[in-house]
């Protein structure tokens, strides 16, 4: 189980139903087989920029859009490859999807754009170098 998930996963609770506490939210958690101590809780509720109110936890600013790109890159990346100006990104089955959307947010002039299936994003450069450059880049995180 990732922070990345277990961020996402505590985002969904709060958003669903009022918690007002750590041992509701644990609770939440536990109910979805994910179990987080309360020091835990207490770092991803500042990381998140979580704060209490009158109607429970609610987060500050706009909702958390996934991990950076350093995060998700060294979370889920498992290979790279180039072909011609497209480079194929493998990742373990069902994280595709945060990588590829990391990367949309990172804005790398590098990427025209990103497809993601399960276990593989296909990334469009505009030429072969470009693309052999993103894939050093990329594979950077995996040291």
């Amino acid at each position: 189980m990732t922070k990345a998930f277990r961020h996402g996963q505590i985002l969904k609770l709060i958003l669903r139903g009022r918690i007002f506490t750590q041992e509701e939210l644990a609770r939440g958690l536990a109910e979805l087989g994910i179990q987080a101590t309360q020091a835990t809780l207490s770092r991803d509720i500042q990381e998140l920029g979580i704060v209490k109110s009158a109607e429970g936890y609610t987060q500050l600013g706009p909702a958390s859009r996934g991990p950076d790109i350093a995060t998700a890159a060294s979370e889920f990346l498992l290979d790279a490859r180039v072909a011609q100006n497209l480079m194929v990104l493998k990742t373990s089955p069902g994280n595709a999807n945060a990588l590829a959307v990391a990367l949309d947010r990172a804005d790398w002039s590098e990427v025209v754009g990103t497809i993601a299936g399960d276990d593989t994003i296909l990334v469009v450069a505009p030429d072969h170098t470009t693309a052999v450059r993103l894939r050093g880049r990329m594979l950077e995180y995996l040291a």
